[in-house]
């Protein structure tokens, strides 16, 4: 049986960039489908043709009630198994520039765009907090979600536990769709070193001046331990993602570096991504 994602969120927030990038691994996608034909329909993507997955785009402008979408999950939940479902998000303010940008008017009734945004928030807030995987938005271009999205959905053999370890700097904030938090911003920082400054953490001798530090490798042996008994553990309970983030103050050398290494020593495969590293 193909794996199922209902695909849902804010307005704005990138359901169109995900989509298409699902088309392009291969799923049966369909966007603003009636909840009334959802169960039918996966049982015909079920059938004959083997997709990788099926994609479900489901509750545009918050007028479908969050109820009955989660209604229809559990109704798929109970006859077909492992159905997911996947919330994009952004803060209200990066949402009100992407719609004064387009020009485009928001699908939720309302007299201001402001309004019509709180107004769907409130409206989908059940479906996040429902929600197997919820990615923001708010720092990324749609090219940039189009490979997060084929990270995340890409076929992996041998794993039903999706982890992507996340590296990002606190002067740009924390990242709002992660599951565990690391701060490694107690590590000497290889920005006040001149012949290092330029480059990242994908550079080696930036690589090496951190991980070579016996507190960096601590910090690491800590944290693979540790996901080594939970990943099991997260997955007995059904969760099927796992974002792990590792800080530092600009996002660009030693929380690089850490992702890197954790991501390369973990039991399981996991896709790293530098939020901040072009900054």
């Amino acid at each position: 049986m193909s794996e199922i994602v209902l695909v849902t969120g804010m307005s704005g927030a990138g359901r169109s960039t995900a989509s298409a990038a699902l088309e392009d691994l291969g799923w049966f996608v369909i966007d603003n489908l009636p909840l009334e034909l959802v169960g039918r329909v996966s049982d015909l993507a079920g059938g004959g043709v083997e997709y990788p997955g099926v994609a479900l785009v489901v509750g545009r402008g918050g007028r479908v009630p969050a109820e009955a979408v989660l209604a229809v999950v559990e109704d798929l939940r109970s006859r077909q198994g492992g159905v997911r479902i996947l919330f994009l998000d952004a803060p209200d303010e990066v949402l009100i520039q992407r719609y004064e940008s387009s020009r485009r008017r928001h699908p939720y009734p309302a007299q201001s765009l402001a309004d019509a945004i709180s107004g769907e928030r409130a409206a989908v807030q059940v479906l996040r907090n429902a929600a197997d995987l919820v990615i923001d938005t708010s720092t990324t271009n749609p090219n940039q979600l189009r490979s997060r999205i084929q990270e995340y959905f890409s076929t992996r053999e041998g794993t039903s536990m999706r982890v992507s370890v996340v590296s990002f700097g606190f002067t740009h904030g924390m990242p709002r769709d992660v599951d565990l938090v690391f701060d490694c911003r107690f590590l000497p920082n290889p920005h006040w070193i001149d012949e290092l400054r330029p480059l990242t953490g994908l550079d080696e001798p930036v690589a090496d001046y951190v991980l070579t530090q016996e507190p960096a490798q601590h910090l690491i042996s800590d944290i693979v331990a540790m996901l080594g008994w939970q990943l099991p553990a997260f997955a007995r309970e059904g969760k099927a993602y796992l974002s792990v983030a590792v800080g530092c103050t600009g996002g660009r050398h030693r929380s690089v570096a850490v992702a890197e290494e954790i991501a390369r020593r973990l039991p399981v495969a996991a896709t790293v991504y530098h939020r901040d590293i072009a900054r």
